[in-house]
């Protein structure tokens, strides 16, 4: 039984989420908290196995309560909201920047055609999430842990340096502040284009990349089909539209159909790259759920491309880049600081 705390200033929101919650026999709310205060409260009371918290609420919102409670106890928290303007969005994802796991819409009402959907959706991340092991979130240097994975660094770097025309990057569950470490952690503008799928709830990307661009000093952009790839700028797959990458231009497709539920797919970014760039280009498999993206790692490593996975320890979510280093797509195995200082090292 997964015991969970709601946190949520609305009455109706309350009752509408503990219905859904409650609908599995595996979940179970404990209680429920009408702002971030009585969150703490309830926290040090029940000790809930995970907490879904809106981030808008009177006394103290989601993103202070989240960092309050982190520094207590170990739960996870999914930031759960209605409203995804701008400034929710930034708050939702400054709260997953100090160790919230995920952002998730509020369900539609059973009124919705896509009620069973969303409720189905909605259900299965919460199981997930309250499996997650939260740590902290601390940049390693490259020495602190020793492994035999990156013992041919100094050839593989030897071998790329200067001879990237374009990095690309996935990213599921947890990759926010992955991605905000390592485009963060660049030292200067690389003469190379970033690509990045990062699966994240419809709606939530700009809020992310605005999120983003308050750290980061590289341009950002949601792509746009056909658009040029200029060097030193970064480009995120846009909402429900695969992404690919020819002739140094973006292309997308909101015809074909997910993959897995998925739209856009790492998997499609990476296998245009493949084909496109061959060993031209770097490919980076971060945290997420699942194994998008692993098969075509693989593939990009057989084209001579440098394929790179997150490390086990620094991985919210060990899924994609655990599956990518089983099929031995991966050349490096590293956490986050060693993966800006590989990128350093290119240029």
């Amino acid at each position: 039984m997964i015991e969970i705390l709601l946190v949520d200033d609305s009455a109706t929101s309350l009752m509408l989420l503990k219905a859904i919650l409650e609908s599995d026999p595996t979940l179970r709310v404990v209680a429920t908290a009408r702002d971030g205060l009585e969150a703490i409260e309830w926290v040090h009371k029940k000790k809930p196995d995970l907490i879904v918290m809106d981030i808008n609420m009177p006394k103290m919102d989601g993103y202070e309560a989240t960092q309050r409670i982190l520094q207590i106890y170990p739960i996870p928290i999914i930031i759960c909201s209605g409203a995804w303007g701008s400034p929710e969005a930034v708050q939702s994802f400054k709260a997953i920047e100090v160790g919230a796991v995920t952002a998730l819409s509020k369900p539609e009402g059973p009124g919705s055609p896509d009620y069973a959907a969303t409720v189905a959706y909605f259900i299965r991340m919460v199981k997930a999430m309250a499996a997650v092991r939260v740590v902290r979130r601390v940049r390693q240097s490259p020495g602190d842990t020793p492994r035999e994975e990156i013992t041919n660094l100094p050839q593989l770097m030897q071998r790329y340096r200067k001879q990237v025309d374009v990095v690309v990057m996935g990213a599921s569950t947890g990759g926010p502040p992955v991605l905000n470490e390592i485009l963060s952690g660049l030292h200067r503008a690389p003469p190379f284009p970033i690509v990045v799928v990062q699966h994240i709830t419809t709606g939530f990307l700009a809020g992310m990349v605005t999120w983003l661009s308050a750290a980061v000093r590289l341009p950002i952009h949601i792509a746009e089909h056909g658009q040029l790839l200029q060097p030193g700028c970064v480009y995120f797959g846009p909402d429900q539209q695969h992404i690919g990458i020819q002739n140094n231009r973006i292309v997308l497709d909101d015809k074909r159909p997910p993959e897995h539920g998925l739209r856009p797919t790492v998997a499609n970014l990476f296998h245009s790259a493949a084909d496109h760039y061959g060993r031209r280009a770097v490919g980076i498999l971060l945290t997420g759920m699942g194994a998008d993206g692993a098969k075509e790692l693989q593939t990009m490593r057989v084209k001579g491309a440098l394929t790179i996975a997150q490390d086990q320890k620094s991985a919210l979510i060990f899924g994609m880049p655990g599956e990518a280093i089983k099929l031995g797509a991966a050349q490096l195995v590293l956490n986050p600081g060693e993966i800006i200082d590989v990128l350093n090292g290119l240029y």
